[in-house]
Formats: structure tokens, C-alpha cells, sequence
């Protein structure tokens, strides 16, 4: 096959080699609209790619699949690696499922920094959701973005909206500024912890633990049951000494072991109740519309970097700067002045 000959580094046969032309918009929201996971992985694709005709195909795709999103929750999970994200997700996404749920999973991959790869390893671990019809997975390379949040998961959760997936999970690396990006991007927002990880209270993040709809210690099995338990109680106490949140919730802790399905179904219960909750009181529509104004100003910064460290005028003296300011002969404020000044005065 051509693709083995591809993927192994053999030499194609002349003609079969060939660059594909991109797919027109109107072929993509077609299949979107359809539910072709195909078009939709084409789309986002798109979407995450830095040329300016992806840009233009992606921004066409996404403006006609914008009224034709479905109603939809978004769930944000997050926790530091070993907590069993993958492990939760792809059963509570075989939970959902089964329930007759449509489910979306935008799992972004940490990025080395180093070698700018990244594992692209969620597909593997959650072998039984993949191979589910009513599931749709999207491992992305997060890149060196807001501590790992893929730039474009916004828009690809727009998309899997547009192609009828009702229920939303995306998933943070648990680093850095991931988990304020995602919160900034979904309705739900449920904190993964371990027990007896000592970091309980002493060494928790109190910013995350604000942001937090919920607190879940996860395999909670075995011998490690009560400690679970025991965790599950203090991190409560913890939560009574947090400003009670706009909306009027009160933070929940539960327990519940992924790999024996224990406690997944009650999770999801707490989850629905949170969502009828501010769907009555009018916040859950509240939030969409404050998300909207920051996705808003996030993409105007967003667009006005990457024009500034594409122009012809910063982009050749930029390396210039940067020794500079590294060896101390120029001060970091007076090399951005100097750049923004060539920006500003390229036309």
C-alpha cells in the first residue's frame, strides 16, 4: 500500500507521491453535519495548523457549523499525571454512552519542550472508547501554549458540537496554566486527586481548588479505600473555608475507583444536578456569554502575536534581540520597544 510505503521511508512510485489538496469547506461541514468522524478529524486538523490556507478553509468551516451546534455540555477534567484521567474518562465516557449520549474527547497530550514531541498516547489508553461509535477521540499536541491547552480547543469543541456530540470532556495535562484555560472554557470543572499522594492540603493549589465544581479522589480500591475516604473528608472541610461561588454550588467531594467502575455513575449524577441547577437560575447561559467575551479578546492577543513574529520586519531581526537581551547588552523592555516600533512601522 501506498501509505505503508509512506509511513516506512520507501520511495513512492512517481505520481502517487503527490501533495493532496486540502478539502473544500462546504465538503467538510457537509460530513460534519452528517456525523463523519472523518470530516470532523479533517476539520480539526485544520484547525490546529499553523498555514495561513488552513487558516482560511478552518475560519469558513467554523462560521458555517456555528449555528448548526448542538446544545451540548462541557466538562473540563483535570489532575496531575498518574491520577487516572484516561482511566476515568473512558469509563465514565462508556457510562455516558450507554445512556444514549454522543461523547466528544479533546485530550491534549503534553508537548515536550525539548524535542517538541508529544506522546499522543490517550488513543491507546482508551482502547474500549475508541473502538465506540457513539465516541469521538482527539488526542492534540498541546504545544507551548497556556502550559498545555491546545490553541484551537475552543473551535474543535464547536465542531464536535456541530457533528451532534452532546457531551463535551476535555481533558488538561495537569500542568501549568491548563487547568485556568479550561476552566475558562467549560461548565463543569472536576478535580482529580489521589489519596495519600501527600499533597492533601499542604502542597494543593489553591487557585485550582477555587476553580473546581468538583473534587474526586479516584482509586479509591482495595486497601486504599479509606484512605480515599479519609481524603475525600478533609478535602470537604477544605472547601467550607473557600468564598462560596456565584452561582450559589457548593463544591462536592466524592470518591470512586475508575478501573473497577465504582462511584463513576454517582460522579455523573452530581455532574446533572450542577447543570439543572444553573440551567435554572440562568447562570449556565451567563457563563456561555462571559466565555464568548474572553474567547473574544483570547483570540484578538492571539492573532495580534502571530502577526507580530511572522512580519518581514521583526522576523529576521528577532534572533538579533533575543542575544542581546540573553548576554545583558540590551534591556528586555527597550528590545520589545525597538520591536514593536519596526512592527508598527513595516507598512
Amino acid at each position: 500500500m501506498e501509505t505503508d510505503n509512506h509511513i516506512r521511508g520507501k520511495r513512492t512510485p512517481k505520481g502517487q507521491g503527490k501533495k493532496q489538496p486540502s478539502p473544500s469547506a462546504d465538503d467538510l461541514v457537509e460530513g460534519i453535519l452528517k456525523g463523519d468522524t472523518a470530516a470532523l478529524g479533517k476539520a480539526i486538523t485544520l484547525i490546529e495548523s499553523n498555514r495561513d490556507d488552513h487558516h482560511q478553509i478552518a475560519n469558513n468551516v467554523l462560521q458555517k457549523c456555528l449555528s448548526q451546534k448542538k446544545e451540548s455540555i462541557r466538562i473540563g477534567i483535570t489532575g496531575v499525571p498518574g491520577v487516572g484521567k484516561s482511566t476515568f474518562i473512558e469509563t465514565l465516557g462508556g457510562l455516558l454512552t450507554e445512556q444514549g449520549n454522543r461523547v466528544a474527547v479533546l485530550a491534549v497530550d503534553p508537548t515536550s519542550s525539548q524535542s517538541k514531541g508529544s506522546i499522543m498516547g490517550d488513543k491507546t489508553r482508551m482502547e474500549a472508547l475508541v473502538k465506540n461509535p457513539r465516541a469521538f477521540i482527539r488526542p492534540s499536541p498541546s504545544g507551548e501554549l497556556l502550559g498545555g491547552v491546545a490553541r484551537k480547543t475552543r473551535e474543535s469543541t464547536l465542531l464536535c458540537e456541530a457533528a451532534g456530540y452532546n457531551i463535551v470532556l476535555i481533558e488538561t495535562v495537569g500542568v501549568g496554566q491548563s487547568e485556568t484555560a479550561v476552566h475558562g472554557m467549560v461548565d463543569f470543572f472536576l478535580l482529580l486527586k489521589l489519596s495519600g499522594a501527600g499533597d492533601e492540603l499542604q502542597g494543593i493549589k489553591r487557585g485550582i481548588v477555587e476553580m473546581a465544581d468538583a473534587i474526586v479522589i479516584n482509586k479509591a480500591d482495595g486497601d486504599n479505600i479509606k484512605r480515599a475516604e479519609a481524603a475525600a473528608k478533609e478535602f470537604k472541610k477544605a472547601l467550607h473555608l473557600y468564598p462560596p461561588k456565584p452561582n450559589g454550588w457548593t463544591p462536592k467531594t466524592m470518591t470512586c475507583s475508575a478501573t473497577e467502575n465504582t462511584g463513576i455513575e454517582a460522579v455523573w449524577e452530581m455532574i446533572r444536578t450542577y447543570i439543572e441547577q444553573t440551567r435554572k437560575t440562568g447562570h449556565f447561559k451567563e457563563k456561555r456569554k462571559q466565555q464568548n467575551r474572553n474567547w473574544l479578546f483570547e483570540t484578538i492577543g492571539e492573532r495580534l502575536k502571530s502577526e507580530f513574529f511572522q512580519s518581514e520586519a521583526v522576523r529576521p531581526v528577532i534572533k538579533k534581540f533575543e542575544a542581546q537581551v540573553m548576554a545583558g547588552t540590551l534591556w528586555p523592555f527597550q528590545a520589545a520597544e525597538q520591536l514593536i516600533g519596526r512592527f508598527k512601522n513595516k507598512s
